[in-house]
């Protein structure tokens, strides 16, 4: 991963519930129950800096995933989806970063009890920022392999729901992957099928064709995933939103993954096996192109998606 911090802040601060504090100072008790047993949900959100302005990429939309997930777990929401982004842009602005920015909101289960339910435990709020540059080298293409784990499903800890604890699962695939000296891995439902990347949705091309997953493959419905296909349908692309088999991987013409912490990044090798021709492939490059144009706010048909921070 890289990921960088350009310059040195003197003071930075995090939100955590109803207060911008300084970011040492800002602490959970051992006993909070999401810290015992996972149970928080959480975003990632990007923002990019560009001619001397902070752009927060799909702010709103993350948001409203995070109160989904939320739904999801029985947990209250502490504010309103007006109230966290405001509170996003004020952060940012007393952090006054000068360069791309991740984002991370988390409601969690503050109630102090030795015990897994979640009935009765009471929500609570942080939000913290931190510099972050690209997390793969975008010089070169991943080389991925095919986890042996299996994704939970939707019946065990759904995935559409953005649960802390869930990425234990993540972490073994991930883990296990670099240590076989891949990047990453893809993974399969407990039926055999693709589902997406350890913390990242999958993109094919097929044929000219985009294709990717089903949002009911037991996947993260990614609001990076969203923008893809909105953008490939910009540019004319088809967009086939299917099941994907595990032998169709080593025959694509092209791969990509996508992600808030990946952005677009090309696949070169799955299992060893070299996707298309061994280059980045022309849609994979032309859907990167006008990603990065429009997360920098360049794009003038989307620039709804990208919320100003500093005053112009």
């Amino acid at each position: 991963m890289i990921s960088d911090r350009k310059e040195i802040i003197m003071t930075e601060y995090v939100f955590l519930n109803g207060e911008y504090v300084e970011a040492d100072k800002a602490v959970l008790p051992v006993r909070t129950h999401a810290f015992l047993y996972g149970t928080s949900v959480f975003e990632g959100i990007r923002a990019y800096y560009n001619n001397s302005q902070m752009y927060i990429f799909r702010m709103k939309e993350h948001y409203e995933r995070l109160l989904r997930s939320a739904k999801i777990m029985l947990m209250e929401s502490p504010y309103t989806l007006e109230e966290y982004c405001e509170q996003t842009k004020e952060l940012l602005k007393r952090n006054n970063y000068k360069q791309d920015v991740y984002i991370r909101p988390t409601i969690y289960t503050a109630s102090d009890k030795i015990s897994p339910g979640l009935s009765g435990t009471k929500t609570g709020y942080v939000l913290f920022t931190t510099p972050f540059g690209d997390y793969y080298d975008p010089s070169r293409g991943l080389d991925l392999c095919i986890s042996n784990w299996r994704r939970t499903s939707d019946n065990a800890i759904p995935p559409r729901a953005k649960i802390a604890g869930a990425y234990a699962n993540a972490s073994l695939i991930n883990t296990d992957a670099h240590n076989c000296g891949f990047d990453d891995a893809i993974v399969l439902s407990e039926s055999g099928k693709v589902t997406e990347g350890s913390s990242m949705n999958m993109m094919f091309v097929r044929g000219g064709k985009l294709i990717t997953t089903e949002t009911t493959d037991d996947i993260l419905v990614g609001v990076t995933r969203n923008t893809v296909i909105e953008l490939a349908r910009d540019l004319g692309i088809e967009v086939e939103v299917r099941e994907v088999d595990r032998s169709e991987l080593y025959i694509m013409d092209e791969i990509f993954v996508c992600g808030t912490g990946a952005q677009i990044m090309p696949v070169a090798t799955i299992d060893r096996r070299q996707v298309g021709n061994g280059k980045i492939g022309e849609i994979t490059k032309k859907i990167q192109k006008l990603y990065f144009d429009t997360v920098k706010g360049n794009n003038e048909r989307h620039k709804d998606w990208c919320v100003k921070v500093y005053d112009d």
